[in-house]
């Protein structure tokens, strides 16, 4: 029975992580919409592929900075595989 209590135990963890993975992602997206709100983008006509193309450039410029403050060593890719971070690109909830 031990085996079982284990298998449920870790069942209540990922459970717990996918969750916190989720309120995570809201908060993350709250910020966003509270800077391109107070900034005047919220209500632009801008395309999701232009607001793709800043948000990359936004985020190489990041990169950049913080490689430099680490020395050059490489950090751990964010956001999606394909680098984009368009307003309609969804997230999985399920991993």
């Amino acid at each position: 029975m031990a085996t079982k209590s284990a298998i449920l135990d870790i069942d209540a963890q990922i459970e717990k992580l996918r969750e916190r993975k989720k309120t995570l992602i809201v908060k993350s997206a709250d910020r966003f919409a509270r800077a391109a709100t107070k900034s005047g983008l919220a209500e632009m006509e801008i395309a999701d592929e232009e607001v793709d193309r800043i948000f990359d450039e936004i985020a190489a410029r990041f990169h950049k900075a913080e490689k430099k403050a680490s020395g050059g060593a490489s950090s751990a890719p964010r956001g999606q595989a394909n680098g984009g971070a368009g307003a309609e690109t969804e997230v999985s909830h399920d991993s």
